[in-house]
């Protein structure tokens, strides 16, 4: 075997950039950060930053997101007892021209969670926000209004990725309830279909679905009236990890 020389290839580094959603006030939202630094200084990215030298992808990004929100999180499921979040790998990213400091590769990873507080800006960013994903997808602003800048790096393309994985996944996976608290009412879910899907659903018709598909749902014997009204029977998430038969999004 010839000898390996690694000077014959061009360097690069490799990212891990965070796909962060959540359900906030009935609105599907993502996490982004002000970017204080170059390069593209003032505006807004998705959080992540660069691989050290002695971690895996999967810890990087679990680190990025501790430093990012607080939230620790379980690769491939949601923390049954909601002290966690759903990580798993989304895509990799690398044209060539994606960063204009160096190649530079990036594994992104989408990260779900329920309402989810203030975040915190760290590392080189400037402030952090929640918005939804339709302030950071959607460029079209009022005519008296300034339009709006795009994410920084390919940014835009990877939250849109993230965005349909997450809606095409609660079709057949029981992934919605990675949204919910640990205890929560059928309406409470519906409003994350709602949300992420972008669609109003009908509430008896998604109730016999949900409580129909074995596994997906399981009663905890209480009820609540935090949502107003009668008291609502809550639940919690069953172990069934994909559904039989799916939820079908409707067609918009």
């Amino acid at each position: 075997m010839s000898p390996y020389d690694p000077s014959a290839f061009p360097p690069f580094a490799v990212t891990v950039d965070l796909v962060v959603l959540t359900v906030r006030r009935h609105a599907l939202c993502a996490l982004a950060v002000r970017r204080g630094e170059p390069p593209f200084q003032g505006r807004w990215a998705l959080p992540g930053g660069f691989v050290r030298g002695d971690e895996d992808l999967e810890a990087a990004a679990a680190r990025e997101l501790v430093e990012e929100t607080g939230l620790s999180a379980e690769a491939g499921a949601a923390d049954p007892q909601g002290k966690g979040a759903h990580l798993e790998q989304l895509a990799t990213y690398g044209d060539p021209e994606r960063d204009p400091r160096m190649r530079v590769v990036s594994v992104a990873h989408l990260v779900l969670a329920p309402d989810l507080p203030a975040p915190r800006a760290g590392g080189d960013a400037h402030s952090a926000r929640w918005a939804p994903v339709e302030d950071f997808l959607d460029l079209t602003s009022a005519p008296e209004e300034e339009p709006a800048a795009p994410l920084a790096f390919d940014h835009a393309r990877i939250l849109a990725d993230g965005v349909e994985r997450a809606r095409s996944k609660i079709e057949y996976s029981s992934l919605a309830t990675a949204f919910c608290p640990p205890e929560f009412t059928v309406g409470e879910l519906r409003r994350v279909y709602e949300a992420v899907w972008g669609v109003v659903l009908d509430p008896r018709n998604f109730h016999r679905k949900v409580t129909g598909t074995p596994g997906f749902l399981v009663p905890t014997g209480g009820t609540t009236t935090r949502q107003g009204g009668r008291p609502a029977q809550l639940f919690r998430a069953g172990g069934a990890t994909l559904l039989n038969p799916p939820m079908l999004r409707p067609e918009v």
